[in-house]
């Protein structure tokens, strides 16, 4: 019986339908250069856009919500088979999904000329239907210790809802939609980096350097992981609260101590390697950042404070 691996190089179409992290990769990163070059004569004041959100608004959604679920989708509909075993998502459908997704960035986009509820629909239409296929593709493998993967997704539709609900009701709310989905992003990375960073460094320190191989997985993560869990959900309810700071410092350690375990150290001879372990620093890196943005400002002596009154040294 023909492998997954197998199966996929079999496709003899064009290569842009053969993985789902081709198209998806492609335009994602395409769109978040866009998002930043849009932005920044918005941001000088010289240019506008039809959507009915505000810049600011528009700009962090569409990073958010519009590039990080081109980047979940795209590594999901590749990784997805491999656990399943079974065909991965190919040809038309694939470009279908994609379609759906650009389609819900021409909404947002427009927004302000066919209205933020029908906006909503169709962009909250792509992670609803991304949802159901990677549903049915871990129940049908009987794959099912993979759901928890799904429930991220599911957060992540959850928080693009309230993002929308915020916008629509209270014109803009109190952020609980993009820290939703920062919150998502960020344990999917804790969740999917703990799989793939210590497997590639498995699989080259075995070859170059055996005897200095990564921990195996085991309850620490778990604990980390949990750490992780609890300080985002206290972020998203009261970022600026005492037990937020001190549950985000705990996991800035934790996570720090978990990234050392998988001994990064001994991958300097191997760019593509090293650079999965810089990448997973940032999570505890985050995660001390918000535990420090619990400090009061620094204050000068004259009262001011902030960044538009800067304390300036004497000479």
């Amino acid at each position: 019986m023909a492998t997954t691996a197998e199966r996929m190089r079999a496709h003899s179409g064009p290569a842009i339908r053969s993985y789902g992290f081709r198209p998806f990769f492609l335009l994602g990163a395409i769109w978040a250069a866009l998002v930043v070059a849009i932005w920044l004569p918005i941001l000088a004041g010289s240019a506008s856009l039809p959507t009915a959100l505000a810049p600011l608004e528009w700009h962090v959604h569409e990073l958010v919500y519009g590039y990080v679920p081109a980047v979940v989708a795209g590594f999901l509909l590749t990784a997805v088979p491999n656990w399943t075993g079974r065909l991965p998502v190919t040809g038309t459908p694939l470009l279908l999904l994609v379609a759906l997704w650009a389609a819900g960035r021409l909404a947002i986009l427009f927004s302000g000329r066919i209205g933020m509820a029908a906006a909503a629909v169709i962009d909250l239409a792509f992670l609803a239907t991304l949802a159901g296929v990677i549903a049915r593709e871990i129940v049908a493998g009987r794959n099912f210790h993979n759901l928890k993967v799904l429930v991220l997704v599911g957060l992540l539709f959850a928080g693009n809802a309230v993002f929308h609900a915020e916008a629509i009701l209270a014109h803009g709310g109190n952020g609980y939609g993009t820290r939703i989905g920062i919150g998502a992003a960020v344990l999917l990375i804790t969740l999917i980096g703990g799989r793939i960073v210590p497997s590639f460094t498995r699989n080259w320190l075995a070859r170059a350097r055996p005897g200095c191989l990564p921990t195996p997985l085991d309850r620490f993560d778990a604990l980390a992981i949990a750490a992780g869990v609890a300080a985002i959900a206290c972020w998203i309810a009261r970022p600026q609260a005492g037990p937020t700071a001190a549950l985000a410092g705990l996991a800035a350690l934790l996570h720090a101590a978990r990234l050392a375990r998988w001994a990064g150290y001994c991958t300097t001879a191997e760019p593509l390697v090293l650079v999965l372990h810089v990448a997973y620093a940032f999570v505890p890196i985050g995660f001390a950042l918000l535990a420090l943005a619990w400090l009061p400002p620094v204050r000068c002596t004259d009262g001011r404070s902030g960044p538009s009154a800067p304390c300036l040294l004497p000479s």
